[in-house]
C-alpha cells in the first residue's frame, strides 16, 4: 500500500504496516487506527480534507461497517434519512442555526461559501476549470484531469465563480 506522496507513522513488522498508526493518502485523506499486513485492519477513521470523516471497522482493507459523518456533524442514515429528502430543503447548518431572514439566501451548506477562482467551478472535492480541464483541491494543488463525462457533469450542475448576464428571453 505504498502510494506516492503517502505517509505512515506507526509500527513496521518486516516492512509491512502494523498496530496502531496514522497513514496519510496523497490527497490529504489521513487514515488513524488499526493496520495489519499493510492494510486498514480493526477500528479506524477516515479523516477527509473537506472536515469530513468515516469511523468503521475494516476487515483486510474492506470496511465492514461504519458511520459517515459530514464536515457540518450531520452523521448519514441508511435508514429513515430524512435530511434534503424532497419535503425539507433546507442546508444542514440552516437546520441548526435557523433560517436567514427574508431577502437573504444560503447559496451552499458553507456560510459564507467558499470563494471560487472566476472561470471555475466548485466540484465538492476541488475547483474545476474547465479551459485546462484540471481538477484541484481547495489549496489550489493537482487533483486529476477531468475527463469528458466529468466535465460535462462538472459544467452542467456545479457552482461557478462567475455571474452570467443571461437577458431578457422572449417565451416561444
Amino acid at each position: 500500500m505504498h502510494h506516492t506522496g503517502s505517509s505512515y507513522r506507526g509500527q513496521r513488522v518486516n516492512g509491512r504496516l502494523e498496530g496502531t498508526g496514522t497513514y496519510t493518502l496523497p490527497t490529504e485523506t489521513k487514515y488513524v487506527g488499526e493496520m495489519k499486513d499493510g492494510m486498514f485492519h480493526g477500528r479506524g477513521t477516515l479523516y477527509f480534507p473537506s472536515g469530513s470523516k468515516y469511523e468503521g471497522t475494516w476487515e483486510n482493507g474492506i470496511s465492514i461497517e461504519g458511520k459517515y459523518t459530514f464536515a457540518d456533524g450531520l452523521e448519514y442514515q441508511d435508514e429513515r434519512w430524512h435530511y434534503c429528502d424532497g419535503y425539507d430543503r433546507r442546508f444542514y447548518t440552516e437546520i441548526c442555526n435557523g433560517l436567514k431572514p427574508a431577502g437573504k439566501s444560503q447559496l451552499t451548506n458553507l456560510d459564507p461559501p467558499r470563494m471560487i477562482p472566476p472561470g471555475c467551478y466548485d466540484c465538492g472535492d476541488g475547483f474545476y476549470n474547465p479551459e485546462t480541464r484540471v481538477v484541484t483541491d481547495y489549496h489550489h494543488r493537482f487533483l486529476r484531469n477531468a475527463d469528458d463525462d466529468e466535465h460535462d457533469w462538472i459544467v452542467r450542475t456545479c457552482r461557478k465563480g462567475w455571474d452570467e448576464i443571461i437577458g431578457f428571453r422572449p417565451k416561444k
